[in-house]
């Protein structure tokens, strides 16, 4: 059985104690400074490491990556993956029980990218498939869309592809939430399907816009869903206790 989640202790104990803050505003704000330095900086370092510095040790590439058609709008679908985070941060209750979850999903999304981010400096795996886009055929935002992708992301990185892995566990926590929700509003229910369509949508579009192989895409699945399988035990385990008492339980009061 895969261990669950154990959250970090001394970690959480100053954004914990913070919490209140601002009308309970505060937390997420300081979730979204962790991110950026624990989660966006190895990526983009490694990402540039990678490009600069390192050759391809094994290539994932197989014949179907080159079969996939280019999609131009898809490239719309690719991006919106900028826009989980924050509305991550949006979503999130502000009372105590949504704080303990966004804090534990937050720790889920620092390992996981510790993880994949290994795999891309001992594994590197360049993406060499830019070349099938057509630019002439490009409408001015997709062209728009496309070159802030290839100026921001060098083609490493490959797999597991940490645009499914980030997005899944995410939409998965922005279910949670949306799903409590959806008892008194039907409107989060269509927000839900809204959201997995997305999701859908990304997952065609890593292979569409040349960003992924298709490796990438099931790697970065399997990696997203065993890390979402010990993260839920932990949700399950707030829920089950409280939030303060899991709070104390965690060391997070000391």
């Amino acid at each position: 059985m895969l261990a669950a989640i154990r959250p970090w202790k001394r970690f959480w104990v100053g954004p914990w104690s913070r919490r209140e803050r601002l009308g309970g505003r505060w937390f997420p704000l300081e979730v979204f400074v962790l991110g950026l330095l624990l989660v966006a900086v190895p990526y983009f370092s490694t990402n540039n490491i990678a490009s600069m510095y390192l050759d391809t040790v094994w290539d994932p590439e197989i014949g179907m990556d080159r079969e996939f058609p280019v999609v131009n709008w898809m490239i719309l679908p690719y991006t919106l993956l900028y826009m989980f985070y924050p509305a991550t941060l949006i979503l999130c209750p502000r009372d105590e029980r949504g704080h303990a979850e966004l804090a534990v999903g937050m720790q889920t999304l620092i390992m996981v990218t510790a993880f994949c981010c290994t795999i891309f400096l001992v594994l590197p795996a360049e993406i060499d498939m830019r070349d099938q886009i057509d630019w002439d055929s490009l409408s001015g935002w997709e062209a728009v869309l496309f070159e802030f992708i290839h100026f921001s992301d060098n083609p490493w990185n490959a797999w597991p592809s940490l645009h499914i892995v980030h997005s899944y566990l995410l939409a998965r926590l922005m279910t949670v939430w949306a799903s409590r929700r959806a008892e008194g509003s039907s409107a989060w229910n269509v927000f839900i399907v809204v959201l997995w369509i997305e999701w859908l949508l990304l997952c065609i579009s890593i292979l569409t816009t040349k960003q992924h192989y298709l490796f990438d895409l099931v790697t970065g699945i399997a990696v997203a869903q065993l890390a979402w399988l010990a993260t839920k035990p932990t949700l399950d385990e707030i829920e089950a206790m409280g939030p303060s008492a899991f709070a104390e339980e965690c060391g997070w009061t000391d």
